[in-house]
């Protein structure tokens, strides 16, 4: 019932393309309308580009380019997870900074490209291997053990 007022509005701006997806906001609980550029409403994105401002302008000066990411979040005062989200996001280029980096999504050790570290995405290949390997030797032994039954007239 309270969508009510806010139809009229979201029709004017979603057009012929039918009705717009609603959803709330996962930092403030406001009802924002989804789009593919923003994850969050109107004020809290506001909020992230003035984060994104102040981070990026404190390592884009020549003295903190160097600085590690727990020297950025004291700086800053942002949190190290949105940080973390510019830099997945491509807004923060680390060929510019050598010490700064993200999680590895298994582990949590620093990293600097894709989602695993080195010694995660071994062991994840390890394991896979070794899946395979049970796998084919599972069918080789039921290729083997397979009995053939004559009809008996």
């Amino acid at each position: 019932m309270f969508l009510l007022p806010l139809q009229d509005e979201l029709k004017a701006k979603v057009g012929k393309r039918g009705m717009a997806n609603l959803e709330n906001c996962p930092k403030c609980g406001e009802l924002y309308v989804v789009n593919s550029f923003r994850e969050t409403c109107t004020k809290c994105w506001k909020e992230e580009e003035a984060d994104f401002d102040k981070v990026y302008q404190f390592i884009r000066k020549k003295h903190n380019r160097t600085a590690r990411m727990d020297e950025v979040v004291e700086a800053t005062g942002v949190k190290a997870t949105l940080i973390y989200k510019f830099i997945k996001k491509g807004r923060i280029k680390l060929a510019q900074f050598p010490n700064l980096g993200y999680p590895c999504a298994k582990c949590g050790t620093e990293i600097r490209a894709g989602r695993l570290c080195s010694k995660c995405s071994a062991d994840m290949k390890t394991g896979l291997k070794s899946l395979e390997a049970e796998e084919a030797r599972k069918k080789e032994l039921t290729k083997r053990s397979s009995t053939y039954y004559s009809e008996k007239e």
